[in-house]
């Protein structure tokens, strides 16, 4: 089943909304480099078209109605948002779900040490990666410092013009004769990604009270301190991610392509937050997720294993006049979800791992993944016929480009989603997405085609499921 490049068949109209939608997806990805920022960005861009917190309808004491728009955040790194509809509740959601955690480097909780007079920060990477990808990049810090009064301190260093970088350094190749004979998942060692933080001493000609033995790292707390007006103790409260430091960019000679760190999974999430604040009066009421920890398995209170949404849904029926727990159960089990995340676009430089024919490609249009998994479907959620038959027929009413695919070979490797812990509600789910190459790279490609047809694919779902 050939599909066509979408680029082949856009007129000027496309070509302009295309832009649009790229151009405001990549300034998601330049604010939101964390799950926190993520959240932030989307709360902003929300209530700026209406939306209003959970709490807020609490206080009130206001009934929900069709056409309200609220949302719940959970600890500042997931948040649920809905859109609500003229059928009742229990009679289930269109939900798009996507996360917004991406691979990175984490810093240790006692992190800063002093080494032949170099100060680092002590790592632990988060998520897949292959290490040796991380190292002699620029880098950037993104996070917050909590401190003992309650105060919560931003920190976002390397992202300015102006601002320092940060690096993990490498050995240099004329000494790196045993090192190139290792294998690839064990030619860096993740003990040994930490990050160079300074290598000027504390100026030891004013009077101390004494004489500093590890002058770097006393230096390095001055201006933490000066900055910040941070403690070494402070590090034991901090949630600081390391990143690739700069912008999202244009890819390509053409522009057809953008280049960012993140686009696992914000490709999806961002794509996914566009269409429900551009979705007008919906039949089922229309809901978006975008949660926390996909990339270490959806665990704990903000990853999708949690009873987080669960919980506001049980708020809505409440808040509907209508407190139930059958209707609770209901409205879950008679839900339809998109668990949108990214698949491997066919790369033809390792073409070996791919079976071309059940392969997603670029510009081609938003991906369906009937299954996940690995191996024998281990892991897996797999759709049902007839839930996809519904969704090609969704998709088709408003021209959307999109394609079936797998994750590379039966036996060369798999991934997982989201998918399977909302089916467990009894809910259709399926997974979807959009291409990348480079997944889980410090720096990821998409087609600004796709980008644009997910977009205009959870629109049509919101709208015509």
């Amino acid at each position: 089943m050939e599909r066509k490049n979408r680029w082949s068949v856009y007129g000027e109209a496309e070509h302009q909304e295309l832009q649009k939608i790229a151009e405001k997806y990549k300034k998601g990805l330049d604010i939101g480099k964390t799950e926190r920022e993520c959240i932030q960005y989307t709360v902003k861009e929300i209530e700026a078209q209406g939306y209003r917190s959970l709490e807020s309808f609490w206080k009130s004491g206001e009934a929900l109605k069709p056409g309200d728009k609220v949302y719940a955040v959970c600890m500042k790194k997931s948040i649920a948002m809905f859109h609500i509809g003229r059928q009742p509740l229990e009679n289930g959601m269109n939900i798009l779900g996507a996360h917004i955690d991406s691979p990175r480097i984490d810093v240790k909780q006692n992190p800063l040490y002093e080494n032949e007079e170099l100060a680092y920060l002590d790592t632990h990477y988060y998520g897949g990666i292959k290490k040796y990808q991380w190292v002699t990049l620029p880098l950037a810090i993104h996070g917050v410092v909590a401190k003992k009064d309650g105060t919560v301190v931003e920190i976002n260093i390397g992202e300015q013009e102006n601002d320092p970088v940060f690096v993990i350094t490498d050995l240099l190749v004329h000494l790196a004769a045993k090192q190139m004979e290792k294998k690839a998942n064990a030619v860096i060692e993740g003990e040994k990604l930490d990050l160079l933080f300074g290598s000027c001493p504390i100026d030891q000609s004013e009077s101390l009270e004494k004489e500093e033995k590890e002058a770097v790292k006393a230096n390095v707390m001055n201006i933490l301190k000066e900055y910040y007006n941070m403690e070494e103790e402070d590090f034991v409260s901090a949630e600081l991610e390391i990143v690739p430091a700069g912008r999202a960019r244009d890819c390509g000679i053409d522009r057809s392509m953008v280049i960012a760190y993140g686009q696992d999974d914000r490709v999806c999430a961002f794509t996914s937050l566009f269409a429900m604040l551009d979705v007008e009066a919906v039949d089922r009421t229309a809901c978006c997720i975008l949660v926390d920890k996909e990339e270490i398995g959806s665990v704990g209170a903000t990853g999708m294993h949690s009873r987080f949404f669960e919980n506001v849904v049980a708020e809505l029926v409440a808040l509907s006049g209508e407190e139930s727990e059958l209707k609770v159960r209901r409205a879950l089990q008679n839900s339809k979800m998109l668990s949108s995340d990214v698949s491997a676009a066919y790369d033809p430089m390792y073409a070996e791992a791919f079976e071309k024919r059940s392969a997603a490609f670029f510009a081609k249009g938003l991906v369906f993944n009937k299954f996940t998994g690995s191996r024998g479907k281990s892991g897996s959620n797999d759709a049902n016929a007839e839930y996809l038959a519904q969704l090609r027929n969704a998709m088709d009413q408003e021209d959307v480009a999109y394609q079936f695919a797998e994750l590379g070979k039966v036996d060369e490797g798999g991934g997982g989603t989201i998918a399977y812990i909302m089916a467990n509600y009894g809910m259709e789910v399926i997974d979807s997405g959009v291409a990348v190459l480079n997944m889980h790279a410090p720096w990821e490609v998409t087609s600004k085609a796709d980008i644009y047809e997910a977009y205009r694919g959870y629109k049509a779902f919101l709208k015509n499921m």
